[in-house]
């Protein structure tokens, strides 16, 4: 008879559906993290960043085919900062620069193309620069792939709020279109490599791409046809003022949590994007909390929000906190300067803040472990293989 795993007060619990993480906790902390690097372009907090958002996904990704599209991202993310390298070495930097690196044969323009030039002299302070901005971005793009491989799509749907139903069918596509692309590619590299056709390089790549986007997009379509013939979205009848003040309350509640995050991620909304953030989110939930009273639809075992949950969740808002009052404080620690070439340090306690993060390490449930297989079956499959001939 199988028995439970037993858990001490320093252990995280097995990941099962009961005590499974709720999937928003994780995009709450995928969102702090994104929230932290986009504030500094330090190149060592950007690369601890990237170390934490790591371990993290290795410490709690299970074994779904969702969750290995970590991999994906983080390939993204190399060739994002490779192309932003290039773009700097072509087109130039508007960072001047005294330490020459190479110059490049500069293409004359006319003259609507002014600011603009091809090739030319390459400084190690543009590269730099361009080095910066382009880990910025990677990082931002490593963050939504650790909250695309440890949260679930398909129980983040079946946690969308009433007043969103509509727009579930839409958002099924959306949301399980990148994990059926990476299994469908998987699968089909390993059926080339079976076959003994090259699964690399630009042949591979130009064979697999369209049977991989037809299927992906394919059995994303069917699920949400099959959603809609069982009711997914069914609505009932209110009063066209209530109608009326739901959709002015989520649309005005969208805006401002747009606006307001706009003014949080740059730094000349510091001063009102808080404001307007919080303004934003009581309007939605407001009109989210109108539009419930549209929907007859009744969730099957829904997830509860735990205390593992707020661990988790709260340890993605204090990085993101503490990174934006660092960078209030003492903004030249957290955005190094190129001119003059000096190394970048590492500022103590901001770096301390982003460890933080590390946090959903422990407290979310570990993933289950995969059966091993038992004593005795291996000991006959061995004596099959030496008896065979």
């Amino acid at each position: 008879m199988p028995t439970r795993p037993r858990t001490t007060a320093l252990s995280a619990p097995e990941a099962r559906r009961s005590t499974a993480l709720h999937p928003g906790a994780w995009w709450v902390w995928a969102l702090g993290l994104a929230t932290a690097a986009s504030r500094t372009t330090n190149p060592l907090l950007l690369a601890l960043l990237v170390a934490v958002a790591g371990y993290v996904v290795a410490a709690r990704r299970t074994d779904a085919p969702w969750a290995r599209s970590y991999g994906a991202f983080l390939k993204l993310a190399l060739a994002v900062l490779g192309i932003r390298l290039v773009f700097a070495v072509v087109l130039g930097s508007p960072i001047p620069g005294s330490h020459t690196l190479l110059t490049l044969p500069e293409l004359p323009l006319p003259d609507w193309a002014q600011g603009i030039r091809l090739g030319g002299r390459v400084t190690a302070e543009g590269l730099l620069f361009a080095l910066y901005d382009g880990m910025k971005l990677a990082t931002l793009l490593v963050c939504v792939g650790a909250a695309n491989a440890l949260a679930s799509p398909t129980r983040l749907l079946k946690s969308l709020p009433g007043a969103l139903y509509e727009a579930g069918v839409a958002v099924v596509v959306a949301l399980t279109f990148a994990p059926h692309l990476i299994a469908d590619v998987q699968r089909l590299r390993a059926a080339r490599r079976l076959r003994g056709r090259p699964d690399r390089g630009l042949r591979g790549l130009l064979q697999v791409g369209l049977p991989v986007l037809e299927g992906a997009l394919e059995r994303s379509v069917a699920l949400a046809a099959a959603m809609d013939a069982r009711g997914y979205g069914r609505t009932a009848t209110v009063s066209p003022a209530v109608r009326r003040t739901t959709t002015a309350l989520t649309l005005g509640g969208l805006l401002g949590v747009c606006a307001g995050t706009y003014g949080l991620l740059s730094a000349e909304g510091a001063g009102y994007g808080l404001w307007v953030l919080l303004a934003g989110v009581a309007a939605a939930l407001a009109g989210l909390g109108l539009g419930g009273r549209r929907a007859v639809r009744t969730r099957y075992r829904p997830d509860a929000w735990g205390v593992r949950a707020w661990l988790v969740a709260g340890s993605g808002a204090a990085v993101a906190a503490l990174t934006v009052t660092a960078a209030a404080v003492d903004p030249a620690a957290l955005r190094p300067g190129v001119v003059p070439l000096t190394a970048p340090g590492l500022p103590l306690w901001p770096a301390a803040a982003l460890l933080i993060g590390l946090l959903p390490a422990l407290a979310a449930p570990a993933p289950p472990r995969s059966p091993s297989p038992s004593p005795s079956r291996s000991n006959r499959s061995n004596r099959s293989k030496e008896n065979a001939p």
